[in-house]
């Protein structure tokens, strides 16, 4: 597997998905100053011109969370998803998208100072910090004691926020946090 990467990108969250798996891949570094991830090469793996992008075999994937949900699925040994039948899935499920479809649009809507259109189609970052508070429950993890590829793509928009210089004000979430970037294999931000 490849890794097209940089450290300055989005592409931290996918490094830290691998690295959780416990899977060999290979780092391919991609210079946004150069404007790698917009050659034709490169674009043939992420139309978007974005990173990250995976390539496993023929196999190409774009955005984290298609990434996350592959890797967990395709390396079911390191148990970061619930299984296809299990109960969970759905939650598990939901939660995935949530992150990138709630989570990190109201969170950058806060971090610019922006008010939430309702027409937008997210909530404002209040109503996504209680769902978050209220998924998180009395566990470390969104699943309890259970580490999960939802706790990647959760944690690490609670994570870029720290880097920003800000936290989300809830001692639930900060303390969840904390415990995220205490993990041996914990996102790191270049």
């Amino acid at each position: 597997m490849k890794l097209y990467f940089n450290p300055r990108s989005r592409a931290v969250i996918a490094k830290w998905m691998l690295d959780e798996c416990g899977v060999e891949y290979e780092l391919v570094p991609i210079s946004l100053e150069k404007k790698e991830h917009k050659a034709p090469e490169f674009l043939k793996i992420n139309p978007a011109g974005k990173l990250p992008a995976l390539e496993d075999g023929a196999t190409r994937l774009f955005e984290n969370a298609a990434i996350c949900l592959y890797l967990a699925d395709k390396f079911p040994q390191a148990k970061l998803a619930p299984k296809q039948d299990a109960p969970e899935r759905g939650r598990y499920l939901s939660l995935m998208v949530y992150s990138t479809s709630q989570l990190e649009p109201s969170m950058g809507d806060h971090l610019m100072k922006t008010p939430t259109a309702p027409q937008r189609g997210w909530t404002d970052f209040e109503g996504a910090l209680n769902a978050v508070e209220g998924e998180l429950g009395n566990g470390p993890y969104l699943f309890g004691d259970w580490f999960t590829a939802a706790d990647v793509m959760i944690g690490s928009m609670f994570i870029w926020m720290r880097m920003f210089g800000a936290t989300s004000g809830r001692p639930t979430i900060d303390a969840y946090v904390d415990r995220l970037l205490a993990r041996p294999k914990a996102m790191k931000l270049g």
